[in-house]
């Protein structure tokens, strides 16, 4: 049984991603980062390309809001929620234009199974960065928890088509049997 969460709106924009660019402020670096992640077998470590990716996502040119966002996920990855909230929360008021501090005030809603705010931070992620497969991802989790895994699986396939070096995504979306999965 699937839920009556609002999911549509951000599927029908994770569906458009390959036609969207991203928004102005994005480094221009993440191009060639990213079309190397996509090759089957990059030349260098994926690892080491998921890195750059990620810290490219989370630099800012404010030095205040870096700090801030490294306590954020500090505090996440401690399992200090309450504190999380408050940082992120100013950092998306502060820079709306900033994807990664939507992506990771996304990432703790669904940690706080609030999937409802989390879709919406996944939505404005990924209208600022379309090819941030994290939120894709995110938003397939969130779609497999709430019972709609024909959402769930095409999600999967997207994230997998920008980053291809996700073994447990792709082992999530082996796992949705084709056969189970029926129009809705």
């Amino acid at each position: 049984m699937t839920s009556s969460l609002p999911i549509d709106p951000v599927f029908q924009l994770i569906l458009d991603l390959p036609s969207r660019a991203p928004a102005a402020g994005a480094p221009r670096r993440l191009v060639s980062l990213l079309k190397e992640l996509a090759r089957p077998e990059p030349a260098r470590p994926v690892e080491e390309i998921e890195d750059q990716i990620w810290a490219l996502w989370m630099s800012h040119e404010d030095r205040v809001a870096e700090e801030t966002m490294g306590a954020a996920v500090e505090a996440m990855a401690s399992g200090a929620l309450k504190q999380a909230r408050p940082l992120l929360d100013h950092l998306v008021t502060k820079h709306p234009d900033w994807a990664e501090a939507w992506n990771k005030r996304a990432t703790l809603a669904y940690i706080e199974t609030r999937d409802r705010d989390s879709l919406q931070d996944i939505q404005r992620t990924l209208e600022l960065e379309p090819r941030h497969f994290g939120a894709v991802s995110g938003f397939g989790q969130i779609c497999l928890r709430n019972g709609h895994l024909n959402e769930a699986r095409a999600a999967f396939q997207i994230a997998l088509s920008i980053n291809p070096h996700l073994p447990d995504l792709r082992e999530m979306l082996d796992d949705l049997d084709p056969h189970l999965l029926m129009l809705h």
